[in-house]
């Protein structure tokens, strides 16, 4: 009888610990697989710059994409809505003169409400004066009491600043761009963008800042010959108040307002 009730209880316990596995997993084996769970993948804005000429990253308004050759023009095409319709900075334009000298031309370029004034000091000494405006251009030079003008064209400002712009990177052929990137330039974030040797040996480097669409920086090579540097101060935005798009006599064509 002994042996018996000792049969009975062996078996007992032995039930209770099967059903005590049952209820701890065997449920899973019976319940619908659970949906997966993906997490989104996070695009992280570019790196929150200290200021910026004075001004805070915008970080914001922007995050950071992969560039490569093939979307390199796109990415910059996003960012031309950042460009200030008010600002004030400085550009030194470098010039190979021969034998590893460089001259310097230094513009101070204000910009606001579609009008633009470039004030530019050339290596010899000379400065010359341009204002473009409601489709007209102004040109003299320092001491000159008179000055010429003609009808705007799309290039008049940039050629008066002596430097390329984005949108010569936007007309590059995909074909001719060689590496792309994110590069620190003229103490900004900026796309970098460098292209092959063109029919004249010339390899270009251009830098477009992320935080206000502007071209910050640019370099010509022939060989491991520096042709041309341009490159920016911080930008200053907006342009100062009360500054004056004046003509030699004195007449004032705009003034920037606070």
């Amino acid at each position: 009888m002994e042996g018996r009730n000792r049969t009975i209880f062996v078996v007992l316990i032995a039930i209770v610990i099967v059903a005590a596995v049952f209820s701890s997993f065997g449920l899973n084996l019976f319940t619908p697989d659970a949906p997966e769970i993906t997490l989104p993948v996070v695009t992280d804005p570019a790196e929150d710059e200290d200021s910026q000429g004075g001004q805070p990253a915008d970080t914001d308004r922007y995050v950071r994409v992969e560039v490569t050759p093939e979307t390199v023009q796109n990415v910059i095409r996003t960012m031309v809505p950042l460009q200030p319709e008010s600002y004030f900075r400085t550009i030194t334009v470098e010039t190979s003169l021969g034998n590893g000298t460089m001259g310097a031309t230094v513009n101070r370029v204000w910009q606001d409400a579609g009008w633009t004034q470039v004030e530019s000091a050339w290596p010899s000494g000379t400065v010359e004066h341009t204002i473009a405006g409601d489709g007209t251009v102004y040109r003299w030079y320092g001491g000159d009491g008179t000055w010429t003008q003609w009808n705007q064209g799309e290039r008049d400002i940039n050629m008066a600043q002596r430097i390329p712009t984005y949108e010569d990177v936007l007309a590059l052929s995909v074909k001719s761009i060689t590496s792309t990137g994110y590069e620190k330039r003229s103490g900004e974030s900026c796309v970098y963008v460098e292209t092959a040797e063109n029919e004249l040996g010339n390899r270009e480097r251009y830098w477009v800042s992320v935080s206000n669409g502007l071209l910050v920086g640019a370099e010509t090579w022939c060989g491991d010959e520096l042709v041309m540097r341009m490159s920016s101060e911080p930008v200053e935005m907006p342009a100062p108040s009360g500054t004056a798009f004046a003509l030699p006599d004195g007449s004032v064509l705009h003034t920037v307002e606070g």
